[in-house]
């Protein structure tokens, strides 16, 4: 087999051979260090290695008609608690998301984008008791408006795992066996300060003035006998862990927060309620339900296959990036490795840790008063206009500050003045001087270093968890194309050769940015593709020929059509 093997935990299945032939092995996992190029081998930055068609649970086939690996890109959002209809700051996070994932389906990765809703909890009982609803009633009312705001955002996941499925409750029972029979889970006696709104324990010291220093709202001091997950176990292999995979929390900075936390020392946390009903019971004590936080940390590998499909599992774990809050970040970059280092299974590639999206200063919560409704937004701005609000506003790791105003100034000037006024201009002087049909670029054009560049600016902030900073390198084309119209003033000069080489530098420009812009804006690219007459779907191309100088076609017609994006007043 190509590259060194990792064993990790069963089943078994049918895996490729660099021989050619098929037959049926330990599962393994394939490191990254496969030269490119290699008939049986492909390297990519954060890949999960799998044979796409070859890979499969005990069934024989033509392998040979597989000659290559399929570079895998997983990630996932948080999944979301639906004690209320979906805000700003989910939006937030789940854009960025989407936007990751059509970014790494443009570069031929084989992506699955997992999302979904947090549905057990205090928090959810108590909602539920408020509305005179059973919790399972309360949370059927919900989940759909987080999977309803997703559609109209456009978010293209792959899978919206609802905790309260049967596919993870299985998953979760199966996770808190396989760590009880470890060694990892015992009964104690646990008295600590906790914020029903975040289903968390807090220190003495960790809170500010008495209350949690994230909803500012006093904390309930809570005694119960529980079962405990022996985190304090953990802290040597965690760091050890951590030195062997530097780099794999971004921003760098929250690795040495991580680090930190660890080295202060660890301590078990309770992963079970018998106060509560509403939650996945504890399999070898009923009378107690699982600690939504272990509950829900579980999602990301009871919806790839754990607990009711090994070989999915296998094919699908560990995830490449999963996208985090800043917020959350103690529980999943401590509290989930460890339990999955105590199940035996290996823990993520990557975290990317995010800032909040904030407004008046302070995150938005339903228990703050400040949330805003980005359906609203959409309705107003498109979904594209708020989508690349979201993107290129913030700088993902950092806080941003949502205002409205803000919002219709970055429409105005990035999308109305520029990319919109571009497109614009571009089809009003085809039209008008060379019949309506797209001509040729040049190969010498002074547009195509800063296309190269402005490529090759974008794919390195992709790569870089910056959306904002791609949507920079981007904007910096659609900047020079129209500084480049307006140096030649195509609009005031007869039909040439000359003005045709200089249309076809336009229009390839656009070509290219409709491309680049597919990750944040997915139906405006699309349009921006037909308007300037190219046929299929802009976001079937794949990088980097796709947005290589000098492919638009000579010959098409080419439509101005409605303003992309109408200019807003406050």
């Amino acid at each position: 087999m190509r590259g060194d093997a990792e064993r990790i935990t069963p089943p078994r299945v049918v895996e490729h051979r660099a021989s050619g032939e098929c037959e049926e092995v330990a599962a393994v996992r394939i490191t990254p260090d496969v030269p490119a190029g290699d008939d049986f081998g492909f390297v990519a930055p954060l890949g999960r290695f799998s044979h796409r068609g070859c890979i499969i649970e005990r069934e024989s086939h033509g392998c040979r008609a597989y000659p290559r690996w399929v570079p895998r890109f997983s990630l996932t959002t948080p999944i979301y608690y639906v004690n209320a209809r979906p805000h700003l700051g989910h939006a937030y996070t789940t854009i960025v998301g989407d936007a990751f994932a059509r970014w790494h389906r443009l570069n031929g990765d084989d992506v699955h984008f997992l999302t979904g809703t947090d549905e057990h909890g205090l928090k959810i009982q108590q909602a539920a008791d408020a509305a005179g609803v059973s919790p399972q009633a309360f949370t059927d009312s919900i989940a759909p408006l987080f999977a309803d705001a997703w559609t109209r955002l456009d978010i293209s996941y792959d899978d919206f795992i609802r905790t309260t499925e049967e596919r993870h409750k299985r998953g979760v029972a199966r996770l808190l066996q396989a760590c009880y029979e470890a060694g990892d889970i015992e009964l104690d006696t646990y008295s600590g300060l906790y914020c029903v709104a975040c289903e968390a324990y807090f220190t003495e010291e960790e809170l500010e003035g008495g209350n949690c220093p994230v909803h500012k709202r006093p904390v309930e001091r809570v005694e119960e006998e529980n079962w405990f997950f022996r985190l304090s176990r953990f802290a040597d292999r965690l760091l050890d862990w951590y030195a062997k995979h530097p780099g794999c929390i971004t921003p760098s900075y929250r690795m040495n927060e991580v680090t930190s936390f660890i080295k202060q020392g660890l301590r078990d946390f309770s992963i079970s309620r018998k106060s509560l009903a509403w939650g996945i019971p504890i399999p070898w004590d009923p009378e107690q339900v699982t600690y939504v936080w272990f509950d829900a940390l579980a999602n990301y590998i009871t919806a790839v296959g754990y607990g009711n499909d090994d070989g999915a599992f296998v094919r699908n774990w560990p995830v490449s990036v999963h996208l985090i809050g800043k917020d959350i970040i103690r529980f999943h970059c401590i509290y989930w490795p460890a339990m999955l280092m105590s199940a035996g299974i290996e823990p993520p590639q990557h975290w990317a840790v995010g800032g909040w999206l904030l407004v008046g200063g302070e995150k938005m919560s339903k228990t703050t008063g400040n949330v805003v409704d980005p359906l609203d937004l959409i309705d107003d701005f498109g979904v594209d206009g708020f989508r690349y609000y979201v993107l290129s506003d913030t700088q993902y790791g950092n806080d941003g500050d949502f205002t409205y105003e803000g919002l219709v100034s970055r429409y105005n000037s990035d999308l109305a003045n520029n990319l919109g006024n571009l497109a614009a201009r571009v089809a009003t002087v085809v039209q008008k001087k060379c019949n309506g049909v797209g001509t040729a670029p040049r190969a010498d054009s002074p547009l195509s270093d800063i296309a190269r560049q402005a490529v090759a600016d974008s794919t390195a902030a992709w790569n870089s968890f910056q959306p904002a900073k791609a949507l920079e390198a981007t904007w910096s084309l659609i900047h020079a194309t129209n500084a480049f119209l307006e140096n030649h003033e195509p609009w005031k000069a007869e039909p040439s050769a000359e003005l045709n080489g200089i249309m076809g530098d336009a229009l390839e420009a656009l070509r290219i940015v409709a491309i680049l812009c597919v990750p944040a804006m997915p139906r405006t690219a699309q349009i921006l593709w037909q308007r300037i007459g190219l046929d299929g779907d802009v976001s079937a191309h794949r990088l980097p020929n796709s947005v290589s100088w000098g492919q638009y076609p000579a010959g098409h017609g080419v439509e101005k059509g409605n303003p992309l994006f109408p200019r807003k007043s406050l």
